[in-house]
């Protein structure tokens, strides 16, 4: 465990409308696991997050409700705050970028960086609304994209074929606010010199060999088009102003809002430490101390926000830096462990047809703790993933309900009745005794590596399997055959079943704390570590093992651990679905998300010859066993059935895959390739994967069977 502090943020969510379970399973969920495990593994963490209130969409829907942006975002922050809570979200802070401290922060930031020439101020001639007397931001003119000839796309990006786009590249555009003609006029704004700061950019993302593929891809694709300046400001009424003091016309010009929001995970960790009654406690988490020691900066996000965050931000804080050399200076992030997007019952997310799942709207229906679960195992980690309302109800029942609650209840139920109500003394263990223990021992290392390397997927299936190799070791053992038979046994087996009890009620802590709250009760655990709020002393990570429970400790009263959602209420939740698209006028079945901006394909190997070719023998393999290997965190293992033999094969894609996710396959084969030894196990063939142009796996599949040949 890591002594430097450690500071963790999630994405701004825009105070423009409410929360789903898109936004949750991309930013906040993820991080709320990764922190909960931190907190209970006893790391100085803390977790900032606040609502992004500035920006031209905003004053746009303001505009349109006639009201001010002030009030729609005091509306919809107060509707984010209270959906974070409910769904278990533990922010340490959960801030706002209208706040006095935001703007006294972001305009002495911008005010250094300009004092030591870190800007550019160019003159350039902008579209002006004649009518509504403003110059337009990207946002407030749409027209026809030059790319695929969509009517309405944006001044900078269309929503249609997702081109990213400038005012200019629009024909025959027209302002949003009046529907008027624009003008070119000019006017002088305040560029961050991007192109010149590539260097010091590559240099530093060089050094993230461990960053995701997906996040490498996309700011290396920037990287190959070349980066160029960007302006830092905005000709609008609603926005951070920028500060007097700076050399230029400063009058109705604003900070642009991807300089204003990022700085928003500043000030609310400084909001924080005057709560804390230390005004300077943030710099312990934002800058290099005195003794060379840095903190750690992880930034959680969605991949629509990765330039910003690896491009655009650390550019700031490099800016930053080089302006005020003498003083402390700010780290840049560690990690950035960007996650895909989640798409609702095989479609993409559309909030403008009404294809999303409100997260106020499923706390009404369902237990947080059940949606926590759901989410989490099927992250968005490494490529899109996909909620189905059906896969919730067989995760829930199928895992949470019938491992764990039924693992749980049995070992309870049987101490009550049969034990007096108490953990029992172990004696003279047998070896099924003594391994399960051991695997208990193992679990929180194991959990922990998957959390600390953000495989959370991984790190919810290993608990779980916990309870499932629990399960397993009841059969085996039969207490209640064994009751009668052999009372030494059965209390054994009774003692070895509560102390995985115990564990799991610490180790599901960050995925569903409300269950894991009840079981701690049903066990009368005391005086656990708290994994909502630091600073909660008590039992933590590593006290999780064999010797959790004290021989005759009194354990409470058993009962239902987790409820079991009924078909009825999944067919609620669909036609709920069905009825919010139809009253949004849209065919559900159409595509209408935002796509991402294409990035460059990989340039083509050297040429070959026909003869270099033949050689290679490729088959069709299906994937009939996967696990983890057990010394390498990067590898998973297979048995792959060729037909005529089952081989193992090592592959290399454990960041991306768990072993789950490709049990079953009918993969592609490089079958005439050497056996290797890796890590103390044999490969003995390769499996095909395609890389598509953003860092996303894919096995290669086919339809022949085991042993096909593939021409």
């Amino acid at each position: 465990m890591s002594a430097r502090p450690l500071l963790v943020t999630s994405a701004l969510p825009y105070a423009n409308g409410p929360l789903h379970l898109g936004h949750l399973a991309g930013a906040y969920l993820p991080a709320d696991l990764f922190v909960r495990y931190q907190r209970l593994a006893g790391r100085n963490v803390v977790w900032v997050c606040g609502s992004d209130e500035h920006g031209a969409a905003i004053e746009i829907r303001a505009r349109r409700e006639g009201v001010s942006p002030q009030s729609i975002v005091d509306r919809y922050h107060a509707e984010l705050a209270a959906a974070f809570e409910g769904f278990g979200i533990a922010f340490d802070v959960y801030g706002r970028t209208t706040s006095d401290t935001h703007r006294e922060t972001s305009q002495d930031l911008f005010r250094s960086i300009e004092a030591a020439h870190g800007f550019v101020r160019k003159t350039t001639t902008q579209l002006y609304d004649p009518e509504a007397g403003l110059f337009l931001a990207d946002r407030f003119v749409q027209g026809t994209c030059p790319v695929c000839g969509y009517p309405d796309a944006y001044g900078d990006q269309c929503e249609n074929c997702g081109s990213t786009l400038s005012p200019d590249d629009l024909i025959d555009p027209r302002s949003t606010l009046s529907g008027a003609t624009p003008e070119r006029r000019e006017t002088t704004h305040w560029y961050l010199p991007l192109g010149d700061l590539q260097p010091k950019l590559e240099a530093w993302i060089g050094t993230k060999t461990d960053w995701k593929p997906n996040v490498l891809g996309q700011v290396r694709s920037w990287f190959q088009a070349g980066l160029t300046d960007r302006s830092m400001t905005r000709d609008l009424d609603w926005g951070v102003p920028v500060p007097d003091g700076v050399e230029g016309e400063t009058a109705g010009k604003v900070l642009y809002v991807w300089f204003d929001a990022p700085i928003g995970y500043l000030s609310v960790t400084k909001e924080w430490a005057q709560a804390q009654g230390d005004e300077d406690l943030w710099r312990r988490y934002w800058q290099v101390h005195e003794d060379g020691t840095e903190p750690e900066l992880v930034h959680f996000i969605g991949k629509d926000n990765i330039v910003f965050h690896c491009l655009t931000f650390p550019a700031i804080l490099m800016t930053a830096n080089a302006a005020q050399p003498s003083l402390p200076q700010f780290v840049l992030p560690a990690h950035v462990p960007a996650n895909e997007f989640l798409n609702l019952e095989g479609q993409k997310l559309s909030t403008s047809r009404g294809w999303a799942v409100w997260a106020h709207e499923a706390l009404d229906a369902f237990d947080a703790d059940l949606l926590r679960y759901a989410l989490a195992v099927g992250l968005p980690e490494t490529k899109d993933a996909d909620f189905t309302w059906s896969d919730f109800q067989n995760r829930v029942n199928g895992e949470l309900a019938d491992v764990v609650g039924n693992f749980a209840n049995r070992a309870l139920t049987f101490a009550a009745r049969y034990c007096d109500g108490e953990v029992p003394r172990l004696d003279e263990p047998t070896d099924q005794d003594r391994q399960m223990l051991g695997l208990l021992a193992e679990a929180p290392a194991q959990i922990a590596a998957a959390y600390e390397a953000y495989r959370l997927r991984e790190a919810v299936a290993l608990t779980v399997d916990l309870a499932r190799k629990g399960n397993q070791y009841l059969q085996e053992t039969e207490p209640w055959k064994t009751r009668t038979t052999d009372e030494r046994a059965m209390r054994n087996s009774v003692h070895v079943a509560l102390q995985v009890t115990a564990g799991l009620s610490i180790l599901l802590e960050p995925v569903v704390p409300g269950v894991a709250s009840r079981l701690r009760g049903m066990l009368a655990l005391d005086g656990v570590r708290s994994s909502a709020e630091a600073g909660v002393d008590g039992l933590g990570w590593d006290d999780v093992g064999p010797t959790t429970l004290d021989a005759g400790h009194v354990i409470g009263e058993p009962g239902i651990l987790v409820r079991k959602v009924e078909d009825e209420e999944v067919e609620a939740q669909l036609q709920l679905l069905k009825d919010r698209a139809a009253a949004a006028g849209a065919d559900a079945s159409e595509e209408g998300a935002e796509a991402e901006p294409e990035a460059p394909y990989a340039d083509l190997g050297d040429e070959i010859t026909f003869d270099q070719f033949t050689p290679l023998d490729f088959r069709v393999g299906e994937i009939v066993a996967a696990d983890l290997h057990p010394k390498a965190d990067k590898l998973l293992r297979f048995d792959v059935d060729l037909g005529f033999e089952t081989r193992q094969i090592l592959s290399g894609v454990r960041e991306f895959f768990a072993p789950e996710d490709l049990l079953g396959k009918r993969v592609v084969v490089v079958a005439n390739l050497a056996p290797r030894t890796i890590r103390g196990l044999e490969s003995n063939g390769m499996i095909l994967f395609a890389e598509d142009r953003d860092g996303t796996l894919w096995p290669v599949e086919a339809q022949g069977e085991p042993g096909a040949v593939v021409r």
